[in-house]
């Protein structure tokens, strides 16, 4: 009788199931409550392999961070457009789960030293640093700041509470306000 082959390896596969169960992991728990075994164990594969594909649990920690959305869709259209552009997606648009994860993985691990230090030098790179870029001109970080920090408010507030439980003409009036505003930050 022939013996059955064995499972056939997928490296890619395997990379990806991992980063996915890590982000599941550290958006449900705190970086320092995360465990290699248990993401381990969530895939179904030996530690020791996610540290041969990712190094460390912070390396890995990171490289779930680099695959998270970056909100570089903010600087997709004209410097003219971003209040209006912005606000009616904060209004308008239906909430996307990925971003809201993302956040969840920051703010979970905003306590522990290696973490935080993570966050910071991910957001900087891959947000604060383009968003400014993309502003430009004098106090371009503070107006980044000013700005991104609105957006997440206004994210954060309809995402928790279901809605901004307004009529139709309400959300058209707290979107046209909003464009105001957020154009003001980026052009003063």
């Amino acid at each position: 009788m022939l013996c059955p082959s064995p499972r056939p390896r997928n490296a890619a596969a395997t990379r990806v199931a991992i980063l996915d169960a890590a982000r599941a992991r550290f958006a449900a728990e705190s970086y320092d409550d995360v465990g290699m075994r248990d993401i381990a164990r969530d895939v179904g594969v030996d530690a020791a392999l996610i540290s041969r594909y990712f190094g460390s649990k912070e390396e890995l920690f990171s490289t779930v961070l680099d695959n998270c959305p970056d909100g570089g869709e903010l600087m997709q259209g004209e410097r003219s457009e971003f209040g209006r552009r912005v606000a009616q997606h904060i209004v308008f648009e239906p909430k996307r789960a990925e971003k809201m994860q993302a956040l969840s993985i920051m703010l979970r691990s905003v306590g522990s030293a290696k973490a935080s230090e993570v966050v910071r030098r991910s957001s900087s790179t891959r947000f604060y640093g383009p968003f400014s870029e993309w502003i430009g001109g004098p106090d371009a970080a503070v107006k980044a700041r000013l700005a991104s920090g609105m957006i997440m408010g206004m994210a954060v507030s309809r995402d928790i509470t279901g809605g901004y439980g307004l009529t139709p003409e309400g959300c058209e009036t707290l979107r046209d306000r909003l464009a105001v505003i957020l154009q003001s930050v980026i052009d003063a």
